[in-house]
């Protein structure tokens, strides 16, 4: 198990090309489950070990995997899958893994696949997924902490979510796909993963309309074949290293990500007092002056993520004022404020709702990060801090960022990897 060892106080400087976004890719990789013909290659694929477990899964599926890690190229072939099941030992360690679900039972009728797992940060049921399978026809039995979806042949039909479901979406859309007849999303989700994976997904050959939107409709064919793609940038990641560029007022170019992908963030950065530059699909943060204090609340998109929750949080605790960092999306998603008040952020929960009173600086300490996004934002921080920090359980941070140390350590940081 690894730990980050972090001397902070670094100014950031420099470029990043960021990867394709891991909540991209990992939908499409279960979409390939789809392709009863011919293979479905993958560019610009992250080597995380979310990735990872994914392509683990395939694998066991009967699918044949080849991750050309040096050309970040995944190729997949599912011509020949003989299993439906996703055992415990790989969905438990992540949610995505649920995903197979959709295209499991579309193409063979059957899927049993066991109830996920993944980061500490609230209830994320897959209850909608489950009522999404059953409007299209499929019967459900649930045991022995696994869920066994059967339907002969599904059949298109209306399906509602309560809440935007980003997965959700992603999931009943992929079934749909092979269903007969026509089936309707309302309320989907309508971030830019969702509309990529449907892009993917009409490559391959099927019919799908208004996916970026509220209400997608998918017309069912008999069939998806494999299909050459490259999907979007990781706007996460490039928040991520944006806030990092403010954080140590710094100045950094992130290269493929396209700033509508971020407009949101990109607001509030401004308002922060942070000098933006916007091209096609690059996008320079430049911080030298006074950093001002901001409200946040994160919302499904087109709302702040919640994801960059813990990175702008971490940022503000410096802020020059009182900023206010609301929490919608996951009831957990405050498990970094005692890390952060750890390097002495002045930070209160107060229900759902975290007051942030910004301090001169932060101080080196031992911290701990909890999830993918958690462990980013205290990384961020570390940064920022005066004097040695170490961040234990960064297995949380891999997930989701391939070689972030390296990478900020290109821009100037100072980060050893080192074992606990």
């Amino acid at each position: 198990m690894d730990k980050f060892v972090v001397t902070g106080g670094r100014r950031l400087r420099g470029e990043i090309e960021i990867r394709a976004a891991k909540n991209a890719v990992l939908p499409m990789l279960a979409a390939a489950i789809l392709a009863s013909k011919g293979e479905t290659i993958i560019h610009n694929v992250p080597d995380t070990t979310d990735i990872r477990i994914m392509l683990r899964l395939l694998e066991t599926l009967g699918l044949r995997v080849k991750f050309e890690k040096e050309e970040h190229t995944v190729i997949v072939n599912g011509e020949n899958i003989n299993k439906y099941e996703a055992p415990y030992e790989l969905v438990r360690k992540m949610r995505a893994s649920f995903m197979v679900a959709g295209p499991l039972l579309a193409r063979f009728g059957r899927a049993r696949v066991s109830l996920p797992g993944g980061c500490a940060i609230g209830a994320r049921p897959v209850d909608q997924h489950i009522r999404g399978f059953i409007a299209l026809g499929a019967k459900i039995e649930e045991e022995h902490g696994y869920i066994d979806f059967r339907a002969e042949k599904l059949k298109g039909n209306i399906v509602y979510f309560d809440r935007p479901s980003h997965t959700g979406t992603e999931n009943i859309m992929m079934a749909a796909t092979l269903a007969r007849g026509e089936t309707t999303i309302i309320n989907a989700a309508c971030d830019p993963e969702v509309y990529d994976l449907a892009n993917f997904l009409n490559s391959m050959g099927a019919k799908i309309y208004g996916a970026g939107s509220t209400l997608i409709k998918i017309e069912g064919v008999e069939s998806l074949h494999g299909v050459e793609y490259q999907p979007i940038g990781d706007r996460l990641e490039a928040g991520t290293y944006l806030l990092a560029a403010i954080g140590t007022r710094g100045d950094i170019t992130v290269k493929g990500i396209k700033p509508q992908h971020l407009a949101i963030a990109l607001m509030k950065m401004e308002e922060m007092g942070a000098e933006l530059q916007l091209k096609d699909n690059t996008i320079r943060a430049r911080m030298d002056g006074k950093l001002y204090p901001v409200n946040i609340t994160t919302f499904p998109y087109p709302g702040f993520p919640t994801d960059l929750q813990p990175a702008i949080m971490a940022v503000l605790t410096v802020a020059d004022g009182t900023s206010y960092v609301r929490e919608t999306v996951f009831e957990n998603r405050f498990l970094h404020v005692m890390e952060l008040m750890r390097l002495g952020a002045n930070l209160e929960i107060t229900g759902d709702k975290v007051i942030v009173k910004g301090v001169e600086e932060l101080q080196g300490a031992e911290v701990m990060a909890s999830d993918i996004r958690a462990g980013a934002g205290l990384l961020i921080a570390t940064m920022m801090a005066k004097g040695e920090s170490q961040i234990l359980r960064v297995y949380h941070i891999d997930r989701g960022y391939e070689n972030i140390d390296k990478n900020f350590n290109m821009l100037g940081a100072t980060i050893e990897r080192k074992e606990q």
